[in-house]
């Protein structure tokens, strides 16, 4: 029976749903609070807390279709990926899920129900293994299911390997959870290489696992006791690809639905007719997890998640280029991928913009990798002279460093007849492997962590505070009785009106108070179901069991709520300015200030900030009533309330919304009305990766105060500007006089006697007409006795100066003088007989004008 993958994938999921299951949407491709993965890489990660015991859900029953990569950390296929028939970046995982309900009868069951019943296949086609010593896995595939006991391998631990090292028990960590697994192989058939599992040819390709069930029955300890637990629980998972190719009965991942139509648009665009090449495999493979890890935020970077994706970019467009790509093309890959993913492809058909965006832009910045690569590579192979081996720390650093892929730098050298360090590279990379694992590493022992099975109930939407009873005590994770005055601890109470952080928004602070002692709450956080109040015993003592009154700090909750119900109106804002691709990132919302992050491949201009500022106080001063009204998942999204992407919610949840504004699921406290937030201010955005910005803001009178620092700020920068305006006014005026004094002295040459009498008539072009009065009285000091008359042309106009010395008044005056000339360049003057200035407007009259002043003075003298 022939079965598309969408098309399992839903029948999967129906299955269970059938079975009591609850359906739970595919989390992040980022784990959510958990330090110790790179990437989700298996269908149980969003279910962690569950099995700790650190959370509990409405269901005990789950199952999902996850999305998994691995190609980085402790888990690292890539190098393995399109060279095998089951190696992939990205993959789809199956799981169906119990969490202290059903073990392993019916786990076996059920997903013998679903191949058998369900897809159909031959039963003869179906092995399984257990655990060597786990005879109840062992019995119930023999007698309930009918599996003769030929199929049923049981496989021990690995030979010279410690208890329990085996591929059919599983450990989440060197303590913790953990439990024998049964697994299920299908058969390919006879024609195809590969022994059973447990033997010698296990690694062929005959024989698939295509299920696991997990059985978590023990906690084990840092002593290797192992405890049963008290809730055995079942952690399953199917690859999707691997079922899909026996549904459509093919052997290779590579030969479904999904692939095929990604091999063959590939080509298309590249431009080649070979589909059975490997490369094609890679470029289908690639741009699946590239597209849905950007999808989940990451973006191409030099670090972290960011540098795998660029890895798995950068190796896509080498095997383009192989194939022959010219420009551009892996970015074209995304609409074709959006389709062929069908249920599984929602959330990237509503991205793609940006994710089309991301790819063009990274491969554009790798064809100029390469160009520097290229010439790093070439000259350090022209820098070995004689010897003719390139030692393997540079080849590694090209690699790791530049992006340079290792089989180009073999290509290169193999062109310049040069060898390689092929073993120098391989120490290098196995270094960083090891890097890798033990990043990937649980670093923390399960045992030691809170655990509690304490229900707080919440009640502080509506109060501040309220009456409670202490239900545990815990002073640095050990259980106590009773704390005395200074001892830092942790209190659960029965119910509380604190706020336990989570979406964003920070803890509650206050105090708990009793007959005989005072609780400092300093900050609150869920522990599953609890909510634990962290903080110090001030005074008196305080036991379990004890009646209570809790006292948020209401003047700080209600800053925090003001921040909170601004950060809707902000992501609606950015949406409507920037677009529809503008999804939230993260945020941290406390009483001093908010913190929204964001996708948005660029910065945000000033005139799009004012903008984004002008919608959200537009929104407070509409002054909406903030509703809230708790209904189903499915209604709430009808309603069209946005979620964050890789949330975890309930069946039901709460949805706010803001007049026609925002309507978001939102479990945080906020405003009665958004005109409670007074005012909206930005006070920063920038970049904190590739692809993600980050805005601060404030709010009320957190924003009143930023408004007055601004415009104090302002004011200083006015005041220091206009000093220091008048000051190079000053120095300018000074220079001015300087200059004018030089030039007052190379015009002594031009002194001329008339009857016996110095006179100095000359035109100046340019000068500073505010200068003109010190040159004069410069050159009556230089000549003694004399008469002097400058005219100066300068921004169209003329400007005139007469100087006489005392000793020649009586026979010529200045006034009169520079009036005599100031008429004839249309303007008019006077003043003392020995000082005198006018101006005028006609400049071509000038030269004329002073000739006749000589002939003037000489008629006067």
């Amino acid at each position: 029976m022939y079965m598309s993958t969408d098309e399992v994938r839903r029948a999967f999921l129906s299955f269970f749903e059938s079975k009591g299951h609850q359906i739970v949407d595919s989390s992040s491709l980022v784990p959510a609070n958990d330090p110790t993965l790179l990437f989700t890489n298996a269908g149980m990660n969003q279910f962690k807390d569950c099995f700790l015991g650190a959370e509990k859900r409405n269901y005990t029953r789950a199952t999902t279709a996850q999305r998994c990569v691995r190609a980085g950390g402790k888990h690292n296929d890539l190098e393995n990926v399109g060279f095998t028939a089951r190696h992939h970046t990205f993959f789809e995982m199956l799981g169906n899920f119990s969490f202290g309900d059903y073990f392993k009868h019916d786990a076996i069951g059920y997903a013998w129900e679903f191949l058998t019943e369900v897809l159909q296949l031959p039963k003869d086609k179906l092995l399984v293994t257990v655990y060597e010593t786990d005879d109840e896995a062992f019995e119930i595939w023999n007698k309930d299911i009918g599996i003769p006991s030929d199929r049923i391998v049981r496989i021990g631990d690995k030979e010279g390997g410690k208890a329990y090292e085996s591929d059919n028990f599983w450990q989440m960590g060197d303590t913790g959870p953990c439990g024998p697994c049964t697994e299920i192989f299908y058969d390919h058939g006879e024609h195809i290489w590969g022994g059973r599992p447990g033997t010698p040819e296990e690694d062929g390709d005959r024989f698939i696992e295509i299920w696991n069930n997990v059985f978590m029955q023990f906690n084990r300890h840092a002593d290797g006791t192992m405890e049963p637990l008290p809730k055995p629980s079942v952690d399953t998972g199917m690859g999707i690809e691997r079922i899909s190719a026996i549904m459509q009965g093919v052997h290779s991942n590579y030969e479904i639905d999904v692939f095929q139509t990604l091999i063959k648009e590939a080509a298309s665009i590249i431009g080649t007719e070979d589909l059975d090449n490997q490369s094609l495999r890679v470029v289908a493979d690639h741009i699946r997890s590239c597209s849905f890890l950007i999808v989940d935020g990451v973006m191409p970077s030099n670090e972290g998640r960011g540098y795998v994706l660029r890895r798995i970019i950068r190796r896509a467009v080498r095997h383009g280029n192989k194939l022959g790509a010219n420009g551009t093309f892996f970015y074209k890959l995304v609409n074709k991928l959006a389709e062929v993913m069908g249920t599984a492809g929602e959330e990237l058909k509503k991205q793609q913009p940006v994710v089309e965006k991301v790819l063009r832009i990274e491969e554009e910045n790798f064809a100029r990798t390469l160009d520097r690569g290229m010439a790093i590579l070439n000259e350090a192979i022209d820098e070995l002279g004689d010897n003719k081996t390139l030692d393997g720390e540079t080849v590694f650093k090209l690699y790791d460093t530049y992006g340079f892929p290792a089989d180009l730098t073999n290509d290169v050298a193999r062109e310049r007849d040069v060898n390689i360090d092929e073993e120098g590279f391989e120490k290098a990379m196995n270094a960083q492997r090891q890097r890798a694992r033990e990043a990937g590493q649980f670093g923390t022992d399960y045992n030691k962590a809170i655990k509690t099975e304490a229900d707080t109930d919440f009640c502080g939407y509506s109060h501040v505070s309220g009456e409670s009873v202490i239900a545990e005590i815990f002073v640095e994770a050990e259980q106590v009785g009773s704390i005395s005055a200074g001892t830092e601890a942790i209190l659960i109470l029965g119910e509380t009106p604190f706020y336990a952080e989570s979406g964003g928004q920070c803890g509650d602070a206050g105090v708990i108070k009793t007959d005989s002692g005072l609780f400092e709450v300093r900050d609150t956080q869920k522990l599953g179901n609890a909510i634990a109040h962290h903080g110090q015993l001030i005074e008196g003592v305080m036991a379990k069991d004890d009646k209570v009154l809790a006292h948020v700090d209401a003047e700080r909750r209600t800053a925090i709520t003001l921040n909170h119900s601004a950060t809707h109106l902000l992501h609606a804002a950015l949406r409507q300015v920037l677009g529809e691709h503008v999804t939230q990132k993260g945020s941290l919302v406390r009483a001093e200030n908010l913190r929204f992050d964001f996708s948005h491949l660029e910065a945000v201009s000033d005139k799009e900030l004012r903008e984004v500022e002008r919608l959200v106080n537009q929104q407070v001063r509409r002054n909406h009533q903030v509703a809230t009204n708790v209904m189903d998942i499915e209604s709430a999204k009808q309603k069209g309330a946005m979620a964050l992407f890789g949330e975890k919610y309930d069946d039901e949840v709460r949805v706010l919304s803001m007049g026609d504004f925002s309507t978001e699921l939102c479990g945080g406290i906020h405003a009665a009305n958004t005109g409670d937030i007074g005012l909206f201010k930005v006070t920063s955005e920038s970049g904190i990766a590739a692809g993600i910005r980050r805005i601060e803001a404030v709010t009320g009178e957190a924003a009143l105060d930023a408004l007055e620092a601004q415009q104090a700020q302002y004011e200083q920068k006015v005041s220091e500007g206009v000093a220091k305006t008048k000051q190079l006014e000053k120095e300018i005026q000074q220079l001015k006089d300087k200059l004018a004094s030089q030039a007052g002295a190379s015009l002594i040459s031009q002194v001329k006697e008339i009857s016996g009498v110095k006179v100095l008539i000359s035109q100046l072009d340019g000068a500073d007409n505010k200068a003109l009065r010190g040159m004069v009285d410069e050159l009556k000091n230089q000549i003694g006795s004399g008469i002097i008359l400058l005219g100066n042309v300068a921004d169209d106009k003329v400007g005139l100066i007469a100087g006489v010395t005392k000793d020649l008044t009586s026979k010529v005056k200045a006034g009169e003088l520079v009036n005599l000339v100031a008429q004839q360049v249309g303007g008019k003057g006077g003043g003392r007989p020995d000082m005198a200035q006018a101006g005028g407007t006609d400049c071509a009259a000038l030269p004329t004008a002073l000739v006749d002043a000589e002939a003037w003075i000489t008629e006067k003298l």
